[in-house]
């Protein structure tokens, strides 16, 4: 008798283990990983349109994991599927990453979309991350409820 009530058991240990891999991914992923912190949707003063303006509005992301996490090919769109594809760029473990909307110089920890145009909608709208094979990582969505930002 104990060889059947082994055998039975085999495959619900089996298919315990496979959603356990499927639920937690990588280790970094189940240790933690990049995720939208901060939303600036709302640049301060009148929308003008000026670089300084579009800069102003802005996504922040944040690596919560212990280990740098390369995002090249990764997508982060609006609800109207702006997007912005980022280049070959890693975050580092414990750091944050800024996406604006305008023109400028990239740095480590900033990055430029270069538009000429708002992105994020000051009514509502939802920010999405995307790795490069189109599946999701985080999202952050606001409504006129929130200020000029909101943190996610």
């Amino acid at each position: 008798m104990p060889v059947v009530r082994i055998r039975a058991a085999l495959p619900a240990l089996a298919g315990a283990a496979l959603l356990t891999g499927t639920l937690l991914g990588t280790p970094a992923q189940a240790a933690g990983g990049v995720q939208i912190h901060h939303v600036w949707f709302d640049s301060p003063g009148s929308d003008n349109r000026s670089n300084a303006s579009l800069n102003a509005e802005w996504v922040q992301i944040r690596n919560t994991g212990g280990s740098a996490v390369p995002l090249k090919g990764w997508v982060l769109k609006d609800a109207s599927n702006h997007r912005y594809v980022f280049p070959n760029v890693t975050i580092g473990a414990g750091k944050y990453l800024k996406i604006h909307t305008g023109r400028g110089s990239d740095t480590a920890s900033d990055k430029y979309q270069g538009r000429s145009a708002y992105v994020w909608n000051n009514d509502k709208d939802t920010a999405t991350l995307t790795r490069a094979s189109g599946a999701k990582v985080d999202s952050c969505s606001w409504t006129t409820r929130d200020p000029s930002d909101t943190y996610c």
